[in-house]
């Protein structure tokens, strides 16, 4: 048997990388952060995989890289305000997926 690290092929990874970029891509267009993401507990962004259409990712590798993914998209939406891929298209239901801190009655 060899001690092959099979989560680290060229085949894991490139899988790994459609993953996160199908994720990034769902995130996204709801308006979500990748730091909002990655702030996420394990079972919403299990349900927001789902929602995505794709099997929830084992590590938060792909998470993370689903994180990186989202940035540079939205770095690149503030230098291209214009183009059509800037725009998210479901930002209304960020609501489903990050909740707004609650404010007190007395503010």
């Amino acid at each position: 048997m060899s001690d092959a690290d099979f989560a680290h092929t060229d085949r894991a990874e490139k899988n790994r990388r459609d993953k996160a970029v199908t994720l990034a891509r769902y995130a996204w267009n709801r308006g979500i952060t990748g730091a909002e993401l990655l702030a996420m507990t394990d079972d919403t962004r299990r349900r927001l995989a789902r929602a995505a259409e794709v099997h929830p990712p084992r590590s938060m590798e792909t998470w993370e890289l689903a994180a990186r993914l989202m940035d540079e998209k939205t770095a690149w939406a503030g230098k291209h305000p214009d183009h059509p891929a800037a725009v998210r298209t479901e930002a209304d239901e960020k609501i489903m997926w990050v909740k707004p801190p609650v404010r007190s009655w007395l503010e």
